[in-house]
């Protein structure tokens, strides 16, 4: 009966999820977020979805509010029935899993690799069926959980998997899944919900009241008229109001709890503590606190709780009621239990979070188990529990001094895992407590930190640098490195000078500099002394980065990827991003690995190849979406530009310098005035291409206010301002003279070329011949374009057509429309007989970018469960990807994909 009422009003739901097992049962997937208040129904969905899941395996976990701080606590209940198959793991997978949850030891695995590991097993399940899976009160989940299981749906495609959240409110690691809201019932359905609950006749207005200020809440009408008295029922004394709605439902149980026995109420409490719901824990408990089954259980009691695999309350607002209506010595004595009849051994963590919630004093032994407890959890990747664990250790810490240098781990624990306001507390307190110099220098680093994750990166620089110079007193190394990530930061803003200044003053490190500090040294003297000064030290730096052990490129990878361009290598500029593309893959960092992909779609578009910088671009979208990062359109405005393609590309640059950014960085702004001088010098309107050329010039940004140079000389001359042509090459001359580079030298003698005079065939010739050498196709296509420019304007028609000829051919082979138009032209006003041709499409162009990567793996020989795992898929969703591509180039086998993709494509 008590199912029957409680769907009462939900027949739209119910087809709903009728509809999404239909279609899991025939193959697809489905995920779907369900939110409302307390009481609203949802649990009562979840087990309707349960109960019509014929044929299908069931997999259910619950977040637990006093489990929100246990790293993967969630996500063990989830996985705990697949546990079996994980033998069955590519390694990587398999160990990240058992790290997580406790099975072995190792260095944290990284967050989504773990995804991808439930993923697999997941996918492993519906292999032998159709597979439901539901999370409950997901509002309570702990948040690496959370974010796997953020991850696992998204990811979903061509499984046979149904994942359905229910939460109170929408958390942000399910923003963007399909939801559902879950609102209050229409007055008829309420109207008869209430009819079931009440014995007694409602006074007609009373009733009224009731139904206005339930508004509809499933669970307020049924439990609500329970605790009415007769006067109540009859005058409407005491009704709730809709501001305390929840507290008002846990009144109600509350009422029905304190009407039970003793002993039955100690074992609720007990069950409320106990985060994981294991009976054993639960009833060895209660016995310590001198609580048997036959005095404790009873029907009241199995209206609230029962005990089967878990224990498991009838409703969330049961266990919040019990717990915070219980005294705080009551709380503590039951916690003082569980602690006791917690295994030490295979439950630590959970041992000594009982034990810090039965304190009442400071203790500093307990303080001591909890900082080894947050090592534990941090090593199997668990930082926003160890941030907690550690931010109790403070609390119960004795001595002021440990207490000082607890806070600083825990708010450096706190910033990175995201807590920025625990972090800003942490730092406000060592910086009131400390009474060494040391720990407030490290609350000031950890303040730069929080800064700049905040975006503000004005006051990230200043305390960054603060913090670096005061830290060489200390610690020279994190000095050091304090000082490059304060560059970093100000790599396009106003204090670069000073932090670069600071640099060089700073002692050589003992024992020889390390790869970063080359880098530190060299990006002081680019900022300071220019190109030319610091070229030595840059190459220097670039050949020690190549050999940068993993974890070091894990850690520096963004300062590695700076270097490559500002000595002007393309082909070291390629081959280091995609290390750090394949590394960052491989150690499934994909907080790291959108960057690192940006860089290389960015590197592809210079060297012509678009299709992959479209799988690139698409895959660091994908990726920022699955961590809910944004990702900087660096790489698309690039590529735009490059394909001509003005609607987009034009709105794309209006967009990025137009944003709304507080304190926002000059990159992206700079990067978007480039895009938009390639873009208008390829369409040939030089004095729009002009005006975006001397913007993006105009920015103190290293490295695209360099490359800009080259589209300002351009459109300077085809406007005839020679001026600007003559300052922008001159500054374009310091940069590149000291990098003998064909990249470098070719550009240099393009421009060079452009300024005319009697040396200016010559350099074309020089420009070709340099730039031939390189990967860059569209720069080569480009100097091919100005001679034969130059040479029809020098009346020399046979020898421009064949440069122009060539330019054209190459720019519609690339897929540089704009400026095949633009040689286009120029052969017609050569007086050449040529047609409007469409750009050359390669078979890849009918594939979606993540179609063209999977086919590219699969070409090169990698079998599914492999290319799963390079691109975070399943194996089943590669197969369905697969039979499309198949499908769309026409052919039946894997082994046609070498004739139908060919190298080079």
């Amino acid at each position: 009966m008590r199912k029957r009422v409680g769907l009462i009003g939900r027949e739209p739901e119910r087809a709903a999820f009728d509809q999404m097992l239909a279609a899991v049962r025939s193959g697809e997937s489905r995920v779907l977020v369900l939110h409302g208040e307390p009481g609203v129904g949802k649990s009562a969905l979840l087990d309707h979805v349960r109960d019509s899941a014929t044929g299908l395996r069931v997999l259910r976990a619950f977040g637990v509010e006093s489990e929100m701080e246990l790293a993967f606590a969630t996500l063990h209940q989830f996985c705990v029935p697949l546990l079996d198959r994980m033998k069955d793991l590519p390694a990587p997978q398999r160990d990240a899993l058992e790290t997580v949850f406790g099975m072995r030891a190792g260095d944290a695995p990284e967050r989504f690799l773990v995804g991808l590991a439930v993923l697999s097993l997941l996918s492993d399940a519906s292999e032998d069926g159709p597979v439901l899976c539901l999370v409950d009160d997901s509002q309570w989940m702990d948040q690496a959980s959370a974010q796997v299981l953020g991850f696992v749906a998204r990811r979903l495609l061509a499984e046979s998997i149904a994942l359905v959240f229910a939460s109170r409110e929408r958390t942000q690691d399910l923003f963007g899944l399909p939801e559902r809201e879950v609102g209050g019932l229409t007055k008829p359905d309420a109207s008869a919900l209430l009819d079931s609950a009440t014995h007694a006749g409602l006074d007609r207005r009373i009733r009224d009241r009731i139904l206005t200020e339930a508004r509809g809440n499933p669970l307020a009408l049924l439990e609500l008229p329970r605790e009415l008295t007769v006067t109540q029922v009859a005058g409407g004394f005491g009704l709730l109001h809709t501001d305390a709605l929840p507290s008002r439902i846990e009144e109600s149980f509350l009422s029905r709890i304190e009407g039970l026995p003793a002993p039955s109420r100690m074992l609720l409490l007990v069950a409320a503590a106990e985060p994981v719901g294991d009976p054993t824990v639960v009833w060895r408990a209660a016995e310590r606190l001198g609580v048997a089954p036959a005095t404790a259980l009873g029907d009241e009691m199995n209206e609230l709780l029962s005990f089967d695999v878990r224990v498991i309350f009838r409703h969330p607002l049961v266990r919040s009621a019990v717990y915070r209506a219980a005294g705080e010595d009551e709380r503590r004595t039951v916690h003082r239990a569980l602690a006791e009849v917690t295994d030490p051994v295979t439950d630590p963590d959970p041992r000594v979070w009982h034990l810090a919630a039965a304190a009442a004093e400071p203790d500093e032994v307990v303080a001591a188990e909890l900082e080894r407890a947050a090592v534990r959890v941090q090593a199997r990747g668990g930082l926003a529990a160890a941030a907690a664990f550690l931010r109790r250790s403070v609390a119960l810490t004795v001595d002021p001094a440990r207490r000082v240098e607890r806070a600083v781990d825990a708010a450096d624990a706190s910033v990175r895992a995201g807590d920025l306001a625990a972090a800003q507390e942490l730092v406000d307190l060592v910086e009131l407590d400390a009474t060494d110099e040391f720990h407030q220098v490290r609350a000031q680093l950890v303040r730069g930190r929080i800064a700049y994750a905040a975006g503000s990166f004005t006051e990230a620089q200043g305390t960054l640098l603060a913090a670096a110079q005061r830290l060489e007193r200390f610690d020279m190394d994190l000095a050091r490195e304090t000082y490059l990530l304060a560059w970093g930061t100000a790599a396009d803003g106003g204090r670069l000078r000073a932090i670069s200044q600071a640099i060089r003053e700073l002692p050589a490190p003992e024992g020889g500099p390390r790869p970063i500090d080359l880098v530190l040294t060299g990006c002081s003297l680019l900022a300071i002394d220019g190109r030319s000064a610091a070229i030595g030290t840059l190459r220097r730096a670039m050949t020690a980065l190549s050999d940068l052990p993993v974890q070091d490129l894990l850690k520096w990878g963004w300062a590695a990827c700076g270097v490559s361009p500002a000595v002007w290598d393309e082909q070291v500029m390629c081959a280091t991003y995609a290390r750090a593309v394949e590394v960052a893959r491989s150690a499934g960092i994909l907080t790291e690995l959108p960057i690192y992909l940006v860089c290389l779609g960015s590197a592809n578009s210079l060297t012509g190849d678009f299709a992959s910088a479209a799988s690139m671009i698409a895959e660091a979208d994908a990726v920022a979406a699955t961590t809910g990062v944004p990702v900087a359109p660096y790489a698309t405005l690039i590529l735009t530009a490059l394909q001509g393609k003005e609607t987009e590309a034009a709105r794309l640059v209006a967009a990025t310098i137009g944003e709304p950014v507080v304190d926002r960085r000059a990159a992206g702004v700079t990067t978007a005035h480039w895009a938009a001088a390639v873009l208008y010098n390829g369409l040939g309107r030089y004095e729009e291409a002009l005006a975006a050329a001397r913007a993006s010039a105009g920015i103190a940004q290293l490295i695209v206010s360099v490359w800009v140079l080259p589209e300002l000389a351009e459109a300077a001359m085809r406007v005839g301002d020679d001026e600007i042509a003559l300052e922008a090459v001159r500054r374009l001359a310091e940069a590149a003279e000291a990098c003998d580079t064909n990249w470098a030298q070719g550009i240099l003698a393009r421009c060079r070329a452009l300024l005319g005079g009697t040396g200016a065939e010559e350099l074309y010739r020089e420009a070709i011949e340099r730039l031939g050498r390189t990967l860059l196709r569209p720069d080569i296509a480009r100097a091919h374009l100005l001679y034969g420019e130059w040479l029809r304007r020098q009346s020399r028609r046979v020898d421009a057509r064949h440069e122009l000829n060539t330019a054209y051919e190459m720019f519609v082979s690339i897929g540089m429309a704009a400026f095949a138009e633009r040689a286009r032209r120029e052969l017609l006003a050569n007086g050449e007989r040529v047609g409007e041709r469409v750009v050359e499409v390669a078979p890849t162009a009918k594939l979606t970018p993540q179609e063209r990567q999977i086919a590219l793996l699969v070409r090169e020989g990698l079998s599914n469960p492999e290319v799963g795992a390079q691109l975070f898929l399943s194996t089943r969703t590669v197969e369905w990807h697969l039979r499309k591509v198949f499908t769309k180039l026409s052919i039946t086998s894997r082994r046609q994909l070498r004739e139908a993709l060919p190298h080079g494509d």
